[in-house]
């Protein structure tokens, strides 16, 4: 079974219901016409057809953290899709619980998917402490708030590597604008999850060229609002009690 989420002449998202390993799973699959120029927080640079995000639920996390590469292998192949030209996350949040927000101006789009669950694993990084080792290739996570980008600009390499930033400090706005706290020290405000992971996805060659994607850019501006507000709204689709607790608490400040 599949929903689709979005379809244009040159691009296809959909959610995937299917099976690993005889458990269900949900895959949110992009897919493009021709290849893109992509950058992904697991895998650098490469140029790919299909960019995915993989939601799988608890009996498959210690398979998922410790058998990365196997699961993935499985995975592309019960999808049909070429390992070379798709880049994929992995998640516990539900992919019914996906954000999609767009944004455009005079002729430029972004796209802003998202997946987000902080109850259990939100921290301030660096000050919360590492708990996990990666040793000698062994470790790996499951994506915790997993957020993918588009536009249809021609990002420079400069400019995608950038965007890393600009979507990171859209995605931190998101959790201090909810007053997310560490899971580990409450006191503290949480500044993402310890496994989260970012696909950004370049327009092709033809369009309009960007090299420069901060806070001063328009660009910049487009990746920020779409990412910032995806970010909450899968926040809140993945953990209802947190929109319940801001209902209350925003009825008790108008009393």
């Amino acid at each position: 079974m599949n929903r689709k989420i979005l379809e244009s002449e040159d691009m296809k998202t959909e959610i995937v219901y299917h099976k690993y390993r005889e458990t269900p799973v949900k895959t949110l699959i992009i897919s493009f016409s021709n290849r893109r120029r992509a950058l992904s927080s697991k895998d650098g640079f490469e140029e790919v057809k299909v960019v995915c995000n993989n939601y799988n639920p608890p009996p498959l996390w210690d398979h998922i953290m410790y058998e990365w590469e196997t699961h993935k292998e499985e995975l592309m192949k019960d999808l049909g899709l070429s390992a070379e030209e798709t880049f994929i996350l992995a998640t516990s949040a539900d992919m019914d619980n996906l954000s999609f927000k767009k944004e455009v101006f005079d002729g430029f789009e972004v796209y802003a998917f998202v997946t987000a669950d902080v109850k259990t694993n939100a921290m301030r990084i660096g000050v919360d402490r590492g708990t996990s080792l990666e040793r000698g290739g062994k470790f790996e996570t499951i994506g915790t708030i997993n957020i993918i980008v588009l536009t249809n600009a021609c990002l420079s390499d400069g400019a995608m590597v950038r965007s890393m930033i600009t979507v990171t400090e859209a995605k931190t706005i998101a959790l201090q604008d909810l007053n997310i706290r560490s899971s580990y020290n409450p006191s503290y405000q949480a500044t993402g999850t310890g496994t989260d992971n970012v696909i950004i996805v370049s327009g092709y060659a033809e369009g309009e060229k960007i090299n420069y994607v901060g806070g001063h850019s328009k660009m910049g501006e487009m990746m920020a609002k779409a990412v910032t507000s995806a970010t909450k709204e899968a926040i809140f689709k993945q953990n209802p009690f947190l929109l319940e607790k801001e209902t209350k608490e925003i009825r008790g400040a108008e009393k």
